[in-house]
This record gives structure tokens, C-alpha cells and sequence, in this order.
């Protein structure tokens, strides 16, 4: 049996409800080419700390880490459609002004219709300057549920994005972001027949989770497609 994890304070409910009413609809707009719509999140990549690869065997092996914690950070919107990645980066924090830089690159890409973007709730995503800036370009920012990751499907692409930098150890921060940057900027070239299985109609919920779901041996996780009713 192999397990998952749903955040404590999810609202199944509500996740649903968001699907049903908001993602679902906006996702069979872009298909059909009426809209842009771009899931948006960053991601925090710290060298020598999380990119060790795994084997199984009775044999327990050590490898060597690099000293420091740099830090590399991406933000980024991904095309639900096109799969391409429109990012900002930097070694240092991302703030507001990051996000507002993000739109305003987002806004010159697919200016001429309508932008959804979908995010989470982060207090520097949802800053007024943010949400005036987005009004001022035309941007509607689509606020997911808190505690819901699971709808925003640009997650997927970090934890692809992640599994490949464990197959090499690195000691030189250039070539560790580099690395980075090649594989966020071929999400809609050579690797977009992985990302596109990752990225497509199904989105994960939870409809059937027990309320107290640790008590259970087994539950049976929800994958509804846009032929859901």
C-alpha cells in the first residue's frame, strides 16, 4: 500500500466546488484556444540539501554534500496548453515585486486575450500592489483554496523538476542553476511529452476521504477529467 498526504485543513468541499465552477471551465476555455490560462508558483531550490539520489540495498552508503545552502528561487507560470514556462529568478528572496515583474513578462507574451492565472494564497501574491498591477494588464488572478495544492498543477512540474537533479551531485552554484534553468526552459521541448503527462485534464480531489482518513487502512483517492460530470 503506498500513501499520500492531504493537508490537515484541506476543504474537500470546497476544492470541489473550485474545480467544478472556476478551474475546470477555464481549462476547456484554453483548449480551445479562447483564453490564456497559467498556473503560477515558485519554487525554492537549495544546493547541497535536498538533490541526494536513492538506491535500495542492505548496504547503507554516504555521499558527499556540498557545505553551503545557497539558494536558487524560480517563479513561474506554466501554460496549461503549450506547457512553456515564463520565470523570473534570483538567489536572494521572491517578494511582490517579483510577482509584479512576473506579469508584466506574462502580459507582454500573451497580451491580445483574456489571462487567467491560477496561485496560491501567499501573502506577496495577493499584496495590493499585485492585485492593482494585475487589474492595470488585464490579468484575472484566480485564487485557489487554502490548503490546496493539489490544484495548482505547476506543483507537479517542481517535483519533476526536482527528481531530476538528484541523478548529480553539485559543487559549483553556477552549474547547479544552469542545470535548473535548462530543465524549467525545455518543459515545452524535449521534455514535454513527461511534463504533458504530469499537466493535463486530471486534477486530484478528494471526495471520498474519510474524515478521519489515518483510522482507515485504505481510501480511495478521487481523479476526475473534464468528462466528470
Amino acid at each position: 500500500m503506498k500513501c499520500g498526504s492531504l493537508p490537515a485543513k484541506a476543504n474537500v468541499k470546497k476544492q470541489r466546488e473550485f474545480y467544478d465552477r472556476i478551474l475546470r471551465p477555464l481549462m476547456e476555455q484554453a483548449k480551445s484556444g479562447n483564453n490564456a490560462l497559467l498556473f503560477m508558483d515558485a519554487s525554492h531550490f537549495v544546493m547541497g540539501c535536498d538533490f541526494l539520489g536513492y538506491i535500495y540495498g542492505k548496504t547503507r552508503r554516504f555521499i558527499k554534500t556540498f557545505s553551503g545552502r545557497k539558494r536558487y528561487n524560480v517563479l513561474a507560470a506554466l501554460n496549461f496548453v503549450t506547457k512553456k514556462m515564463t520565470t523570473i529568478t534570483n538567489d536572494t528572496y521572491i517578494t511582490s515585486v517579483e510577482i509584479c515583474n512576473l506579469l508584466r513578462e506574462i502580459a507582454r507574451e500573451y497580451g491580445g486575450k483574456p489571462i487567467h492565472i491560477i496561485l496560491d494564497n501567499a501573502s506577496y501574491q495577493k499584496a495590493m500592489l499585485v492585485q492593482e498591477l494585475a487589474a492595470e494588464l488585464g490579468i484575472s488572478l484566480v485564487y485557489i483554496p487554502s490548503y490546496s495544492p493539489n490544484l495548482n498543477l505547476i506543483e507537479r512540474f517542481w517535483k519533476f523538476a526536482k527528481s531530476k537533479l538528484r541523478t548529480k551531485y553539485y559543487d559549483n552554484f553556477e552549474l547547479f542553476q544552469e542545470t535548473i534553468n535548462s530543465i524549467v526552459d525545455s518543459a515545452d521541448k524535449h521534455n514535454k511529452f513527461s511534463v504533458e503527462q504530469l499537466i493535463g485534464d486530471k486534477v486530484q480531489l478528494f471526495d471520498d476521504i474519510d474524515s478521519n482518513p489515518v483510522s482507515k487502512i485504505s481510501f480511495r483517492r478521487n481523479i476526475v477529467t473534464n468528462k466528470a460530470a
